[in-house]
């Protein structure tokens, strides 16, 4: 499994979970890793996930997934498993951030065993509230 993080968040984030899940054979990278670039555009990367065998996952801080519809188009055809940070994470110190995610990563990752194709998901802040599945 490899979970791409966008560039709506940090790459503390997708380095702190890539020390987490190495172990496990899992990869995290930033959008700046990638090559298609840190200024690609969504749907370029959007459509070189899709075209790459392995299984991803995407970790979004912006809902623009899910209210850009040409976006939202694209990642329902992609058959990608996306997570959106909910609004108050912006609020949020990063260790806290970051531990919220490791937190929340048996969830995410259950999900993503789970749902295979063009699923978006919103993680919200609270660890008690459960995770929301956004209609593409």
């Amino acid at each position: 499994m490899k979970i791409l993080f966008d560039n709506c968040t940090s790459p503390v984030l997708a380095a702190t979970l890539g020390g987490f899940v190495r172990h496990l054979g899992h990869e995290a990278r930033h959008l700046r890793e990638m090559p298609c670039g840190p200024d690609a555009d969504d749907i370029v990367w959007i459509t070189l996930l899709a075209q790459d065998p392995a299984h991803w996952i995407v970790i979004t801080g912006d809902d623009h997934l899910y209210r850009n519809r040409a976006e939202r188009a694209a990642f329902r055809a992609s058959g990608l498993t996306g997570f959106v940070f909910a609004r108050g994470y912006q609020k949020t110190p990063m260790n806290q951030w970051a531990a919220l995610l490791l937190w929340r990563w048996p969830d995410i990752e259950q999900i993503s065993r789970i749902v295979r194709g063009g699923a978006l998901y919103r993680l919200p802040v609270k660890l008690g509230t459960k995770i929301e599945h956004l209609p593409l």
